[in-house]
C-alpha cells in the first residue's frame, strides 16, 4: 500500500498506530518498559540486536539506555503510550529515517510480544498512520493532543466536558510513566528522558499542557 504522506527531511510528523482488532498491545509494566527501551535504542542507523544484548550476563532492560548509539534516524519530540495504541511526534533527520525506524521498532516489539504471549501474526495495524504537521496551529495542537491522551484513563469524556479537576489531572500527567510529558516539563529526572530530543522540544509544551482550549479549537 502506497503511503499518502511522503516523509521529507527536517519536517515534523504525527505518527500513530494501534493493535489489530483494537487489541491491547501493552499488557503489563514490562511491556511498556520494553517498548520505551526499544524507542530509545533502535533510533539509530547502526544495527543493534536487543535480544542478544539482554541474553548476555546480567543485562536488563534499563541497561539499554546506557549503550552508545549511532546516528539517530529521527528526532523524537513527544510520545504517549496507551494500552492499545501509541502516538509520536517526530522530525525526520535522515532520508527514509521514519520508515526505517518504525519498521525496526514495530518488528522488534511484535516479536517480543508474540514470543511472550505465545501468539503469532501481526500485532499492529499496517501500515502505521502518519500526518504531516504542516502549519503552526497544528504544531501547537498536537503536543497537547499527545500528552493529554492518557487522561482518558483518568477521566472519560474530558475532551467534550473539559477537565473537572486540573490539580488531579496535573498530578496524573506528571506520574504517568509512559509519556514524554514528565520529561518535556522537566518534572523528574529519569533514564527515559534520553528518548526525546529535549533541545528540539518547544518551550510552550510545559505552558499549555493543561490548556485544552488549544486542543478543542484546532482539529486537523
Amino acid at each position: 500500500m502506497e503511503r499518502k504522506v511522503k516523509f521529507v527531511e527536517e519536517e515534523h510528523y504525527h505518527l500513530f498506530s494501534r493493535g489489530v482488532e483494537k487489541r491491547k498491545i501493552f499488557l503489563d509494566r514490562k511491556d511498556y518498559e520494553r517498548f520505551l527501551a526499544l524507542l530509545y535504542i533502535l533510533n539509530q542507523e547502526d544495527h543493534f540486536h536487543v535480544s542478544n544484548f539482554l541474553n548476555k550476563g546480567q543485562n536488563n532492560i534499563l541497561d539499554l539506555y546506557k549503550q552508545k548509539r549511532g546516528k539517530p534516524l529521527v528526532s523524537i519530540l513527544a510520545y504517549s503510550l496507551m494500552p492499545n495504541h501509541f502516538h509520536f511526534i517526530v522530525r525526520e533527520i535522515v532520508e527514509n529515517g521514519i520508515s526505517t525506524f518504525m519498521m525496526k521498532l514495530l518488528t522488534a516489539y511484535s516479536m517480543y510480544f508474540n514470543i511472550k504471549n505465545e501468539r503469532s501474526g501481526p500485532l499492529f495495524v499496517h501500515p502505521f498512520r502518519s500526518e504531516h504537521i504542516d502549519n503552526d496551529s497544528y504544531f501547537l495542537y498536537i503536543f497537547s493532543y499527545v500528552h493529554l491522551n492518557c487522561l482518558d484513563l483518568l477521566e472519560k469524556g474530558w475532551k467534550e466536558n473539559g477537565i473537572k479537576n486540573k490539580k488531579k489531572a496535573q498530578e496524573f500527567l506528571g506520574s504517568y510513566h509512559y509519556s514524554s510529558y514528565p520529561d518535556s516539563c522537566k518534572l523528574i529526572d529519569r533514564i527515559e528522558s534520553q528518548i526525546i530530543d529535549s533541545d528540539s522540544v518547544p518551550d510552550f509544551v510545559s505552558r499549555v499542557a493543561l490548556d485544552i482550549s488549544g486542543y478543542t479549537k484546532y482539529q486537523k
